[in-house]
């Protein structure tokens, strides 16, 4: 059996983190679509049951309701929404030299694992002002955590 190629493996994980990237940055577009998806989703049984013991489809509806109404009169606000999403595939384009050449583009990944360790203080201060849930935090900040999986490897 032969042994896999490290550098075939290094360049297999960053394109995951870069698939990764480019997944949050095209989804960011269409927020008020997606978030109109997932509320259906939610009110489908038996997922209707689990998520309103849960608190989660309390908490969507509300998210829907106000980026509906956001938009609906401030459209311009979006904006914020569409440079995130742009900066996603930014980012994503930065970790093609570390595929290319892993070595010498070391502190891309050096980094990439600062932006991941930056996610879970942001997460929890920003989010805590903000008024988002401690679960939906930690949701964010387990793509700090996963995130900085393929990087560490």
């Amino acid at each position: 059996m032969q042994t896999p190629n490290p550098l075939r493996r290094i360049r297999c994980w960053l394109a995951t983190f870069i698939v990764g990237l480019v997944l949050s940055g095209v989804t960011a577009f269409p927020l008020q679509t997606e978030l109109g998806w997932f509320v259906s989703l939610l009110h489908l049984s038996p997922l209707q049951d689990i998520a309103q013991s849960t608190g989660l489809l309390s908490w969507i509806e509300r998210v829907n309701e106000g980026l509906c109404n956001t938009n609906k009169l401030y459209p311009f606000l979006a904006y914020g929404t569409d440079w995130l999403a742009f900066a996603h595939l930014a980012i994503a384009v930065a970790f093609i030299g570390p595929c290319i050449d892993p070595v010498r583009n070391k502190w891309v990944i050096t980094f990439g694992l600062i932006a991941c360790a930056g996610v879970i203080p942001l997460a929890l201060i920003a989010g805590h002002f903000r008024g988002i849930p401690l679960p939906w935090r930690l949701i964010d900040c387990s793509f700090g955590v996963f995130g900085a999986v393929p990087l560490l490897i």
